[in-house]
């Protein structure tokens, strides 16, 4: 006599996974253990456990996640728990790494990643792998078709331009205060408890393509934010979330902008190949949607990426590029305020770094000459950044009383900035003096570094 009860299916995604990485039951139960005590949460699984996973269990939530997180660490890109075999975690918070190409799929994954971002940490690890599903749709079809909304709280003009203070407001923040500051978690609270009803709201689809166009800027802003500050694998998922709310509000020329964006995020973890493809097809999908400053933002991130490749010839020719396009600009033609900040300043700060990163400091140097109309004031972070790798560049001309004096002003000018990208650039000024060791002035700046970054880890503690 045969039992009733159905056998559970077999797990073939998380075995050809485990089998694939030559990860062992014990490694992955380990793992996953260390996963949830990190998060708080006292588990005790051992290579059984994972056997009764590979029979087709699915333990209780957040679990499922771990063992998703787990398996990115040891693979080098996002793994989610879908293609783990196990589905959405029961209250359907998805990791953030989805691009559907349904808008009600897609309006409904925003949803949840925005509702369930205590979870987003489970996955803050950078892997250039989970930008290709997302470039590749967009670029395939960067715009949904416009639809009205019918649904729970209706959406007005009003409801847009409080959104797009809002929007403005975090930016201008993120550039003076650094992605760390305590005053952008506001801007998260507002996408959980004022964007999301709206996005499922009534509205016209006018209101509906501009409340998505500005939701999306408000996930960048954010995105680039948490970069700023360190978690690279959230910012991941906030930049992803941000295209496709582009794509939903069918905006061609923000998801250029938001695509660019992508691209410089890749380059700065290290990715600048990927990023040149991304940079480009920003460009070439954006040309006949996007204003000139938009087109020079984006030729401006592939000659980041070319620098950082080392192919002089061809960056140099993309910031030809960037600056024709900066000079085609007319006064009372389409000039999108939110991308102001893209100014000559702006491509002369640039150009500093991509010519110090291709070890031509002459170059470097004449360039940062030019990029003095920046205001701390305004742009704290990015006139930081800025001296700091001119100090950097002196340093290669072996000019130790120039990147003594831009070091320090760095360190002066960033004072106020919380960034951990900031802080990697004042390493590298210290990185960059080594052959002075010696000197008694570069052991006082070292010093002086490490005092601030030794403070920026107790502000950020308490």
């Amino acid at each position: 006599m045969t039992s009733g009860r159905r056998p559970k299916p077999q797990n073939q995604a998380l075995a050809a996974l485990l089998d694939g990485q030559g990860m062992s039951r014990k490694g992955l139960a380990y793992r996953v253990n260390l996963l949830a005590a990190e998060a708080g949460l006292r588990t005790a699984y051992k290579h059984t456990s994972v056997a009764r996973w590979l029979a087709g269990e699915t333990p209780r939530d957040p679990v499922p996640t771990y063992i998703a997180a787990a398996l990115s660490e040891r693979i080098g890109r996002s793994v989610t728990v879908e293609e783990i075999g196990m589905g959405a975690s029961p209250d359907g918070a998805p990791s953030g790494w989805g691009f559907p190409r349904d808008r009600c799929e897609a309006i409904q994954g925003v949803r949840a990643h925005w509702s369930g971002q205590d979870r987003a940490r489970l996955a803050d690890r950078f892997a250039v792998a989970g930008y290709a599903l997302p470039v590749t749709r967009w670029l395939a079809v960067p715009a949904d078709a416009a639809t009205a909304g019918e649904g729970g709280r209706r959406c007005g003009r009003e409801d847009l331009k409080e959104l797009r203070e809002s929007a403005e407001q975090a930016r201008l923040w993120d550039a003076r205060f650094g992605g760390g500051d305590w005053r952008l978690s506001s801007v998260r609270q507002c996408l959980r408890e004022r964007v999301i009803p709206l996005l499922t709201g009534t509205h016209t689809e006018q209101v509906g393509r501009e409340l998505f166009t500005i939701t999306a800027e408000l996930s960048r802003v954010v995105a680039w934010a948490t970069f700023d500050s360190g978690h690279t694998g959230i910012a991941q998922q906030h930049f992803i979330q941000a295209l496709r709310l582009a794509r939903a509000g069918g905006d061609v020329e923000r998801g250029t902008y938001i695509l660019t964006t992508m691209a410089l995020h890749t380059i700065l973890e290290g990715a600048p190949d990927q990023a040149l493809d991304m940079a480009q097809g920003a460009f070439h999908r954006g040309r006949r949607h996007a204003a000139p400053r938009v087109l020079a933002f984006a030729k401006l991130a592939e000659a980041r990426a070319l620098g950082r490749l080392g192919d002089a010839t061809s960056a140099s020719s993309a910031l030809s590029r960037a600056e024709a396009l900066l000079e085609e600009i007319q006064p009372g033609t389409h000039d999108p305020m939110w991308i102001s900040y893209v100014t000559y300043d702006r491509l002369a700060a640039d150009a500093t770094e991509i010519f110090r990163d291709l070890h031509n400091p002459k170059a470097a140097l004449r360039w940062s000459e030019q990029a003095s109309g920046m205001s701390d004031e305004v742009h704290t972070r990015a006139v930081g950044l800025r001296l700091a790798v001119v100090a950097t560049a002196a340093a290669q001309a072996r000019d130790l009383d120039q990147a003594l004096d831009c070091g320090h002003r760095a360190l002066d000018v960033l004072a106020p900035v919380s960034s951990a990208r900031a802080q990697d650039y004042l390493r590298a000024v210290t990185a960059a003096l080594a052959p002075w060791a010696a000197d008694a002035r570069v052991r006082e700046f070292a010093e002086r570094l490490d005092q601030r970054l030794t403070h920026a880890v107790v502000k950020e503690v308490t």
